[in-house]
């Protein structure tokens, strides 16, 4: 398995600062082979992969968790292509800062040397300054690669979407995490000093985060500790609640699963159950109330609309609260949603919108419910025909919303269960005051 921040081959000498530098530098990979947990990318048959092997790299942003490897992918990419590399940060640089590397940048190219820019949380740049990037990465002064924890669609301008790939890193998963520690282990000629529970749970708490876990096995080894800590002991060294395993070693996603499967099977008992073994073991009570509130959307949704407030509800008094007092609160959000009417249509409509957003590109929306606001915009037809829909009798105008070179599409399907049942009325009347509109013969009630 290729390691995020595995020990370079022994023929390769390390410098003396390396030595003794933080263990997650140490273990830093010395090439994109020993990229742990990024095989989907790093892989040959990854984007990655691909781009070194033609040896020409196309501007990108990654994407993905703290401690996934991002920063390590980018110093990696301009060696194997054998391009310049500069890191800077979006929240210590501003404008000047980027017009002087440009200008860097762009010398270095008429020299004849291509630049790697590495942007490290790129969506803190606004709009003005990511759209600075925009001339020098399509005249390939540069070659961006940008580092983000959060959604590009939502955090980056779209024209610097448009000139950039998208790359998705995975967070790393306990397999990925272990390897980590044997590393961590075999680097500094120390055993942790965990019983086998306790380690289990020192990788769950890290939540996929390589940089987070190396910096706790660092204190660890920098301690002469009696004896290995069991899970308490090593929640109250760290000064971190723990997630600690019962003597069967029932894993932390097991757990998990079992109560979300409790809860969609309408069963608040054995929901109860397994949410109390978590929260007795030891689980983070706001790790179980991000899971009731997905919960609350994936397999409750608008059958009942009160659950994710429900839910809300019980992340708000726990917050307020705190433990014990508080986690009254995540029970009665436990028990509503056990008890309440399942759909999984808002899930369904939103993977079925998603995907149909993918394949149909940029198709524009009609003319008429675009706005007009100059006389170009209205000479060219935009507002013209719009239908007011306060304006009819019955609030209702019928008008056709879709690009006109797509067909009206059904994502949303409403259940005949609880608050949906309702929905399903109300569709129902909106698609017969449409066919009439369109002068269609309504369809009947059943």
């Amino acid at each position: 398995m290729a390691d995020l921040f595995a020990p370079p081959p022994p023929e390769t000498p390390r410098s003396q600062p390396l030595d003794h530098g933080p263990l997650a530098d140490r273990l830093r990979p010395r090439a994109l082979d020993q990229v742990i947990g990024q095989g989907h990318l790093t892989g040959a048959e990854g984007a990655i992969g691909r781009m070194v092997a033609a040896g020409k790299l196309s501007s990108m942003i990654l994407w993905g968790p703290p401690g996934t490897g991002k920063t390590s992918i980018a110093r990696l990419l301009a060696d194997a292509v054998g391009m310049r590399f500069i890191a800077i940060s979006a929240i210590f640089s501003g404008v000047a800062d980027l017009k002087k590397l440009f200008a860097e940048a762009e010398a270095m190219a008429l020299a004849g040397r291509r630049t790697l820019l590495f942007v490290d949380e790129i969506h803190r740049f606004n709009r003005a300054q990511q759209d600075g990037f925009l001339p020098v990465v399509e005249n390939g002064t540069i070659t961006l690669v940008g580092a983000t924890t959060e959604n590009p669609s939502f955090a980056l301008n779209a024209a610097l979407l448009s000139r950039a790939q998208v790359l998705i890193l995975h967070r790393l998963d306990a397999a990925a995490l272990e390897e980590l520690l044997r590393r961590a282990e075999e680097e500094t000629g120390l055993a942790l000093p965990l019983t086998p529970p306790a380690r289990e749970a020192l990788v769950a708490s890290a939540d996929g985060d390589g940089r987070f876990l190396l910096n706790q096995v660092e204190t660890l080894l920098d301690v002469d500790l009696p004896a290995p800590l069991d899970p308490e002991g090593l929640s109250a060294f760290l000064m971190r609640r723990m997630a600690v395993y019962d003597k069967d070693r029932d894993g932390h996603y097991n757990l998990i699963s079992a109560l979300h499967k409790s809860l969609r099977g309408s069963d608040p008992q054995a929901a109860l159950y397994w949410m109390a073994r978590m929260l007795v073991a030891g689980e983070d009570p706001m790790y179980v109330l991000r899971r009731l509130v997905r919960f609350a959307s994936e397999d409750i949704g608008l059958a009942d609309p009160q659950a994710l407030t429900q839910c809300l509800a019980a992340k708000d008094a726990y917050t307020f609260l705190g433990s014990p007092e508080g986690e009254l609160a995540i029970v009665q959000a436990c028990l509503y949603c056990a008890t309440a009417p399942k759909s999984n249509a808002a899930y369904g409509a939103m993977k079925a919108a998603w995907k149909a957003a993918r394949e149909t590109g940029s198709l524009s929306p009609p003319a008429h419910i675009l706005n007009a606001p100059t006389k170009l915009m209205k000479d060219i037809g935009y507002g013209k025909g719009y239908a007011y829909d306060h304006d009819a009798a019955d609030g209702f105008s019928g008008a056709d919303y879709w690009p006109e070179e797509m067909a009206a599409q059904a994502f949303y399907r409403p259940v005949e269960r609880g608050f949906e049942r309702e929905i399903v009325k109300r569709l129902d009347w909106w698609d017969r005051k449409r066919r009439e509109r369109r002068g269609e013969t309504p369809i009947e009630d059943e």
